[in-house]
């Protein structure tokens, strides 16, 4: 992917400098919900912000990081770019449709951090965007983890990491995020599919955002496939095999790995929000 190093970027709050101080208020039932969220990451590949965890936690002030000194300059460089690019981005897509844009921020953190809105989340759950605060959180560890453990290497697997979340912050701007939640509500027995169409549909947009940059030749031979292969690689199905467990699709909330290279390649095919819409389909 074709990106500029040494910019700046507004959008992004660096807290890796920040020391996490338990609180001495975390019981077992606590325990039992933070290794719960983890074992879902580790075999589900779900994202869950720590809601109602950040009782027990409280952040010291963040150091800061000398960038002259600092192991993960390559990568913040990178991830200031493609945060700029996506919410610019973001801006023009929807002031074309007449709709207004508020430009999200995102978070890097080391291990865990507390967030505005969702509590706390740990490093263990993975990257996730947080509505109430309108803030995207990630541990940049977890491009390491993309490369070594599932086999994505590549910026643009990394920048398709970051477009997803950006695609919910886009999805919570547009109402989905409501509807999704009204509609579990509704219908709980439908919760996990829901879900899944709630994500594919990020996989979309993420999509829709890799169209505008292949139209800006921001895209190099290859890239397409990096994104293709991390979005296959943290399927549901994928997952569960890896955990040694068997292939269960009702226990699915992001969709299988076909099905996230379906929706990410029909963003990057159409370049548009509408063809985005998994709620009005039969078939995902």
């Amino acid at each position: 992917m074709k990106w500029t190093r040494g910019g700046s970027s507004q959008y992004i709050e660096d807290r890796r400098g920040q020391k996490a101080r338990w609180g001495g208020r975390l019981g077992l039932g606590t325990i039992v919900i933070v290794l719960a969220a983890f074992l879902a990451q580790r075999y589900l590949g779900v994202d869950i912000p720590m809601g109602g965890l950040g009782g027990g936690q409280e952040q010291g002030p963040a150091e800061p990081i000398d960038p002259a000194k600092d192991p993960e300059r390559e990568v913040v460089e990178f991830v200031k770019f493609v945060i700029n690019d996506l919410n610019a981005t973001w801006e023009r897509k929807l002031a074309e449709s007449g709709k207004k844009y508020r430009p999200a921020i995102l978070v890097l953190f080391r291990d865990g951090t507390s967030s505005e809105a969702c509590g706390y989340g740990s490093s263990a759950i993975g990257p996730f965007y947080c509505p109430g605060d309108q803030k995207a959180y990630i541990d940049l560890s977890f491009f390491k983890m993309l490369n070594d453990r599932f086999g994505a290497p590549g910026d643009f697997a990394q920048a398709y990491v970051l477009a997803h979340e950006m695609g919910h912050h886009v999805q919570n701007l547009l109402g989905y995020e409501d509807v999704m939640r009204e509609a579990q509500k509704r219908d709980p027995e439908r919760k996990n599919d829901l879900s899944v169409r709630y994500e594919l549909q990020a996989d979309c947009l993420a999509g829709v955002w890799g169209h505008a940059s292949k139209q800006r030749d921001l895209l190099e031979a290859g890239d397409v496939e990096e994104g293709m292969r991390a979005a296959a690689s943290i399927g549901d199905d994928t997952l569960q095999k890896q955990g040694g467990g068997k292939v269960s699709p009702e226990s699915w909330t992001h969709g299988s790995s076909e099905q996230r290279m379906r929706w990410l390649r029909r963003g990057l095919e159409s370049g548009s929000v509408d063809a985005c819409e998994t709620a009005k389909t039969d078939s995902l």
